[in-house]
């Protein structure tokens, strides 16, 4: 994992990662809640230094990492999931091969 960035990059990247994973629903949602009211609560502010702000930034960093990993695991796992068996067409076409042609023109 990169080392976080701006926090306001880091929740709106989450915000947009819960979105991907909720629908259009995802502000009724109670992680988006949570999530912005930790940021709200951890906000630095003139008054006080919150070394929170950077524990929760991270773990936001972390979760986000997280959202995006199992969001790109489900897209490569529908596009390679076995679906029985297939022609040895498909199975070289999958990998980036081309079957070569047969004398005669059989194939």
């Amino acid at each position: 994992m990169a080392a976080p960035g701006a926090p306001l990059r880091t929740l709106r990247a989450l915000l947009r990662e819960l979105r991907h994973a909720a629908g259009r629903s995802y502000r009724d949602s109670p992680a988006y809640r949570h999530v912005l009211a930790a940021f709200r609560a951890h906000r630095v502010t003139s008054e006080k230094l919150c070394r929170a702000q950077q524990e929760l930034h991270f773990q936001a960093a972390t979760y986000l990492c997280l959202l995006r990993s199992v969001r790109e695991h489900e897209a490569l796992h529908r596009e390679y999931h076995g679906r029985g068996e297939r022609s040895p067409q498909e199975v070289a076409g999958l990998v980036g091969f081309r079957l070569p042609q047969q004398p005669g023109g059989k194939g």
